[in-house]
């Protein structure tokens, strides 16, 4: 019996957890994709747009820790096909971030199953994403 066989309506992905997120990553990931939103490093004007003193984590990157923990539970990036979330709350520098997954169809196009999931990713007791992806297994 392989790994997929045990996949069925229902089955929760393993929850990973991402703990304290940095500020530091978040400047760099800024950095990288060379974004000037200053909520990303400018404490001031964080504080100015009323969203609190800590710096808030790109929604990009939160998403990457859901495509992370389904990379992780294919086996390989290149089992994703499709991946669309909506950023519900902001992640802030300190938090700890929890994503997770479940399964809502498994179809079979020859030797690969395509499997549904619904994802998420929770901040402090609310979720900071949801969202739908699709991977296949071989």
């Amino acid at each position: 019996m392989s790994f997929t066989d045990d996949i069925h309506v229902g089955t929760r992905l393993p929850e990973r957890r991402i703990t304290a997120i940095s500020a530091d990553h978040i400047k760099i990931v800024a950095l990288v994709l060379q974004d000037s939103n200053p909520i990303h490093f400018d404490l001031d004007a964080i504080a100015r747009a009323g969203l609190g003193d800590r710096e808030i984590n790109q929604g990009g990157a939160t998403m990457a820790y859901v495509m992370d923990l389904l990379a992780e539970w294919a086996g390989t990036r290149s089992a994703l096909r499709s991946i669309s979330c909506s950023f519900r709350a902001n992640v802030f520098t300190g938090d700890d971030v929890v994503v997770g997954g479940e399964v809502t169809a498994v179809t079979e196009e020859g030797s690969i199953r395509v499997i549904d999931c619904d994802v998420w990713a929770d901040v402090a007791g609310r979720r900071a994403i949801v969202g739908t992806a699709t991977v296949a297994l071989s």
